[in-house]
């Protein structure tokens, strides 16, 4: 296998390490990229254009749930994304990859699948662990609402993000260093694509890919 550049995005240093740790056995002499939050994910992911791998954690700082998935899977659609959670019922590890991840790993994981799971991504193909691929009944609404998700752009991914996490228009706009009538357009775009009235019924349905478990 040559060399690999990897980016492994945890709050957890410690967690961040054992990834290190896993990883490190794999054949070749690898570099890792570690990111703290989601921003620092961001920038990794944008500054490393040929990287071969992201190992992303759904609980970053700086961003709710699976928003963070959907915004890096539009902004770089070449780079493969391994979701590495806790929360690691079938509901969740379902509805990651129908976000776009090429894997999913539970953070209760032993080394062996962890390096067999980055194998089989690294290989061209997408891991599933057995108890997801065991439970795929998904009723027809959080079908119709993952699609409509999966519309938005990578900044209308951001922005809906940052609303569930209850930011104002203003604040938004100063995070993303925009004006505030783009964010209000960004805002009007998502209403539409979602087929809602309100951010606030924005919000909820954000909220539902969150559901039965919150993500962690």
């Amino acid at each position: 296998m040559a060399e690999l550049t990897i980016i492994i995005a945890d709050d957890h240093p410690l967690f961040r390490g054992a990834l290190r740790q896993a990883v490190g056995g794999l054949e070749g002499n690898n570099s890792f990229i570690e990111a703290g939050d989601f921003d620092d994910a961001r920038r990794c992911a944008e500054e490393q254009p040929d990287a071969d791998l992201m190992l992303l954690d759904l609980a970053m700082p700086g961003v709710s749930g699976f928003s963070g998935l959907m915004a890096l899977r539009a902004e770089f659609s070449s780079l493969p994304i391994i979701i590495v959670s806790a929360t690691d019922d079938p509901a969740t590890m379902r509805r990651a990859i129908e976000l776009g991840a090429s894997g999913f790993i539970s953070k209760s994981s032993g080394i062996d699948d962890i390096r067999t799971a980055i194998r089989t991504v690294l290989e061209g193909d997408v891991w599933i662990p057995a108890s997801c691929q065991s439970n795929r009944d998904q009723d027809a609404d959080m079908a119709d609402l993952i699609n409509r998700l999966r519309t938005l752009t990578p900044q209308q991914s951001r922005v809906l993000g940052m609303l569930g996490e209850g930011l104002l228009n203003k604040q938004i706009a100063y995070e993303l260093n925009v004006s505030e009538a783009t964010i209000k357009a960004h805002v009007s775009a998502i209403l539409l694509k979602l087929n809602v009235d309100s951010r606030t019924q924005a919000v909820i349905q954000l909220s539902k890919l969150n559901q039965p478990a919150l993500v962690a």
